[in-house]
């Protein structure tokens, strides 16, 4: 895979509550990835930019929610999430990361 795709599969970490619990508990860590993106493509992408070494890729879609607002009904956009499981060992630190 070119270095640019490399940069837009992951669209950035997905920060939350569930996301900090398996981040501590299970050594996982959740991204935003483009909707076209693969599994092979996101364990590539983040092997490459974060160099560590990854196990395994999840990946689930994630429905826009449907709003009401003053106008009538408005549907969020729906994106792609991935939970990517390290190797024992390894670890990723957003604070330090220029990504």
């Amino acid at each position: 895979m070119n270095q640019e795709r490399l940069y837009k599969v992951l669209l950035g970490a997905h920060i939350s509550e569930k996301a900090t619990v398996i981040a501590d508990e299970a050594n996982q860590f959740a991204f935003r990835v483009a909707r076209d993106a693969t599994r092979p493509e996101i364990k590539e992408a983040v092997e490459k930019i974060y160099k560590v070494s990854v196990r395994n890729v999840t990946v689930l879609n994630v429905k826009g929610k449907v709003k009401r607002n003053a106008r009538g009904m408005s549907k969020r956009p729906s994106w792609k999430k991935a939970y990517v499981r390290l190797h024992d060992g390894h670890d990723i630190d957003f604070s330090t990361t220029t990504s």
